[in-house]
């Protein structure tokens, strides 16, 4: 092999390189399917956005293939998403109209400021930020827009106009409204509601019972919002309703493939946007890791978080060149494109290609399409992201993290969607501190007969008089050095016999230098009383710094690798 070509070789997606003949029927069902669900999703998540519906279909096809390129999942599936469409839309509305070319611009913008930054992630291999989010933090997020989404689009489903602003606003707005209500959009899109839903929950098990196989059935009743589309456009178009009973319709969708164009953003416009941008990235990555390792384990594959900030960095830059908007991983378009049979992301580049074709030459089919429709199709899709369940674990687990869920979504409905997130991470960080700053400690005996060491409070054991052994469960850091010393302080004014103090620090993985000035006077203090401090169990990466310390070398001979060998030295002496 020459040179050149081994270098063409490495370029080369390790999928690719190993493609097998077996997987190609898989991932060209699978691309097919992806298609046929993406197409009405796309055209629905744009308008969420506030973009022109063509703007849906730009995006579904650049950035698949990039995603491609670079990703390590085989079966995520990339492309508009509610949540980043209701993201964008937050983050330009206040900059400029819906609808204008401005607006459209800024959009292609704040989808290259976020692939940039999640490609810069992903070069300096900061994976570790799929962490960053709690998992009550997104479901409360993601809970709160779901809500929001479904609220906005109630206009839409009404056929009426209401003025987009805050989430009460438009609540009251729609009350206003409602004598204007157009019966026939009314008609199709609580028509299509209801038909959706009792797919959802019920077209499945009624193909099941008809013969028809589960997997089978599954995808049938994953295509229903296709059906709902087709169906409303020949009704509409049929009696012209878009003239007779003036039904709002998406008109004239420009046929053609996108054009290629990269416009750098301003140091101004990369002011306005760099927050939005980054929690789009934020929470696209997070999400986008979440569904893809769930599919991958399935399978016994793996995935590199640091490939996915380079695959959905490249995803965004793609989309901001075709004139597209933000894209991320979609929950429900994966699960669809796992279970029809994807093996590869082939499956993604021949959905791609089926748009493009699309794109191309058949978008005038989409214009007799009903707005309530689309409203539908997105009401039906969000309402299944209001996730109860993790609310209701968390209650009954953990009061603090449900708090940071409902206060993360009640955030998002009340003030928006930037500051509700940012109010979520803001309380979990002050949750983990606060927790942080108030160590469990626990006074710790021999088991009888043993080498272990356990609770007073929670086990019988025994204790040496005069000898006190406290066992740290947490690092000791600024927040929480005085807390020790205080415990240290009560538990020896309780008992004046205590002449010996052990610490054990088998929980502790840093010493900061605030808990160390702490210690060191604590150190101070107790040997002017005549009692005595030691330490237990510390950790290697703890001492080497501790010992080149002033207390480090005040308790030479008094650093213990166990508790045992503590109680068996400073009991004789």
């Amino acid at each position: 092999m020459t040179p050149r070509n081994a270098s063409l070789v490495s370029l080369t997606p390790q999928w690719l390189r190993h493609y097998q003949k077996a997987w190609l029927a898989g991932d060209l069902t699978a691309g097919l399917i992806v298609t046929v669900m993406l197409i009405p999703q796309s055209l629905a998540y744009a308008l969420l956005a506030g973009l022109p519906p063509e703007v849906g279909l730009y995006a579904s096809i650049l950035p698949i293939v990039a995603y491609a390129l670079l990703g390590s999942s085989m079966t995520l599936a990339v492309g508009p998403v509610a949540v980043a469409s209701l993201m964008t839309a937050s983050a330009i509305a206040p900059l400029a109209v819906a609808g204008t070319a401005e607006y459209a611009a800024l959009a292609v913008q704040l989808s290259l400021i976020s692939g940039a930054m999640l490609l810069a992630f992903g070069v300096m291999r900061l994976g570790f930020l799929a962490h960053f989010l709690s998992h009550p933090v997104i479901s409360g997020f993601i809970t709160g827009s779901a809500v929001v989404i479904a609220i906005g689009q109630l206009k839409h489903l009404l056929g009426v106009r209401v003025p987009s602003s805050s989430t009460w606003e438009t609540l009251k707005g729609l009350v206003l409204a409602l004598p204007q209500t157009n019966v026939a959009t009314l008609a199709l899109g609580l028509g299509s509601l209801i038909f959706l839903v009792v797919a959802r929950r019920y077209l499945s098990g009624w193909l099941v019972r008809m013969g028809m196989p589960a997997k089978v059935a599954e995808l049938l009743t994953k295509l229903a919002p296709m059906v709902a589309v087709i169906a409303s456009i020949a009704v509409v178009a049929l009696a012209r309703l878009d003239l007779s009973a003036k039904v709002s319709v998406v008109g004239v969708v420009p046929q053609g493939l996108p054009h290629m164009e990269l416009a750098l953003p301003g140091l101004s416009t990369v002011g306005q946007l760099w927050l939005p941008a980054l929690l789009i990235a934020l929470v696209g990555f997070v999400e986008s890791v979440s569904v893809a390792q769930s599919l991958a384990l399935k399978r016994q594959q793996r995935i590199a978080p640091n490939k996915e900030l380079l695959g959905l960095g490249a995803a965004n830059i793609a989309s901001a060149l075709s004139g597209g908007y933000p894209v991320t991983g979609g929950f429900a378009r994966s699960v669809v494109n796992f279970a029809a049979g994807a093996n590869t992301p082939l499956a993604g580049v021949v959905s791609a290609a089926l748009m493009a074709l699309v794109i191309a030459s058949m978008t005038g089919a989409f214009y007799y399409l009903p707005h309530a429709v689309l409203a539908a199709t997105i009401i039906v899709a969000v309402v299944s992201l209001v996730d109860f369940d993790t609310l209701k674990e968390a209650w009954h687990y953990d009061r603090a993290d449900a708090l940071s869920l409902m206060a993360t979504a009640l955030g998002v409905i009340a003030m928006g969607v930037e500051v509700g997130i940012l109010m979520g991470v803001a309380l979990s960080l002050g949750v983990l501190v606060w927790r942080s700053s108030r160590p469990h400690m626990a006074v710790v005996g021999r088991v009888p007969g043993t080498e272990h060491f356990r609770n007073i409070e929670r086990h019988s054991v025994e204790t040496v008089p005069g000898l006190l052994a406290l066992r740290v469960d947490e690092s000791l850091f600024f927040a929480n050095a005085s807390a020790l010393e205080d415990r240290v302080e009560d538990l020896i004014r309780a008992d004046a016999t205590v002449r010996r103090v052990v610490l054990v620090c088998s929980a502790v993985n840093q010493i900061d230098t605030t808990a160390l000035g702490v210690l060191t006077e604590l150190h101070a203090s107790l040997a002017k009383r005549g009692v005595s401090l030691a330490l237990a169990e510390v950790k290697g990466p703890v001492m080497d710094r501790l010992q080149h310390t002033a207390l480090g070398r005040a308790l030479q001979g008094r650093v213990f690798q166990s508790v045992h060998a503590a109680f068996t030295a400073l009991r004789a002496a």
